[in-house]
């Protein structure tokens, strides 16, 4: 196995509140794969592609690469991992506009010391290999962005990292460009590296070994459940995945987040007769407060699509409103 994440958790302070991405996650990862972390926007997915890279360490768990336990690398081990166990595709190309192509593939080899002309030599061969041995001289500026993002990959491959991470490669490109770049991630991979793409894109799921969703899906179908609560008692936490709109029809539920400092923001109660946790599952994103009962109180669970069926004809702006 060439990359194992177990019981990762990740959590920082954003706005003055508590937010995790990832929470408990375990992924395992061989040789020669292409997996995609796919979910919306907010999800964790550049998060990961952190934690993986050395970059963000995780709040718990471990990430191991072969033989590294990459969550414990400190000082020049650390260095050493960022430098030539790992490369990195931004969305954005983070091209240096007054280098040619050779020359920014060139970068981290100079970087790391090898030679001019020895790095010259390597640029040149992997322009070659994703098919811009002709466009070496070229700047960004001259290039088109499928071919940006080409010399990016080149320049991630440099010092031949078993690790590659892309980061939305296809953002920015249209479908005759992206077309290009998913054969060469996918070459890349079956050349025996572990290769993880962070995406929205479902079109590139074919291509991929494994999948790892970081949105929560939506349960759409299901049988509705009914839930009792004492007080006190947590139904779900800030972080959690979404999945039931819920209902009251005895007692009370608070709705709280927590703050970076420890304390609680008290966001709603919720009486009989009203909904809450319905956002969620709607837009795929993980749970933004805490609900918590105050009282002995009785609730009902209710998939997405039951959901719409009990309140078909409120408008959307009326069902947030209500939640809120």
């Amino acid at each position: 196995m060439a990359l194992v994440c177990k019981d990762l958790v990740v959590e920082y302070s954003r706005g003055g509140y508590i937010v995790r991405p990832i929470d408990g996650l375990d992924v395992e990862i061989s040789n020669g794969q292409l997996v995609l972390l796919l979910g919306a926007s907010g999800c964790g997915k550049t998060t990961l592609l952190s934690v993986l890279a050395a970059i963000l360490r995780p709040r718990d768990g471990s990430v191991r690469l072969d033989d590294i336990e990459v969550t414990g690398l400190q000082g020049s081990a650390l260095a050493d991992y960022r430098q030539r166990k790992v490369g990195i595709v931004f969305q954005t190309f983070n091209l240096i506009p007054s280098l040619t192509a050779s020359e920014n593939v060139q970068v981290p080899l100079r970087a790391a010391g090898v030679g001019r002309r020895r790095a010259r030599e390597r640029a040149d061969e992997l322009l070659a290999h994703v098919a811009l041995g002709d466009r070496r001289k070229h700047r960004p500026a001259e290039l088109s962005g499928g071919q940006q993002q080409r010399v990016a990959i080149a320049r991630a491959l440099a010092l031949d990292p078993p690790l590659l991470l892309a980061d939305e490669p296809t953002a920015h490109l249209d479908y005759i460009q992206i077309e290009g770049v998913l054969q060469l991630l996918r070459q890349i991979a079956d050349e025996g590296r572990v290769v993880v793409v962070a995406t929205h894109d479902e079109r590139i799921m074919p291509l991929a070994d494994n999948i790892v969703g970081l949105s929560p899906r939506p349960q759409e179908h299901g049988d509705v459940t009914k839930v009792q609560l004492s007080a006190g008692q947590i139904l779900f936490q800030q972080g959690d995945p979404s999945d039931l709109v819920y209902v009251v029809e005895e007692g009370e539920i608070e709705l709280v987040r927590l703050r970076a400092d420890g304390s609680e923001e008290l966001l709603a109660r919720v009486e009989p007769g009203r909904y809450f946790g319905e956002l969620g599952p709607m837009f795929g994103i993980r749970r933004s407060a805490t609900a918590r009962a105050t009282t002995q109180s009785h609730l009902l669970g209710l998939p997405l699509r039951e959901f719409r069926n009990r309140f078909r004809g409120q408008k959307v702006s009326d069902l947030i409103a209500q939640a809120q």
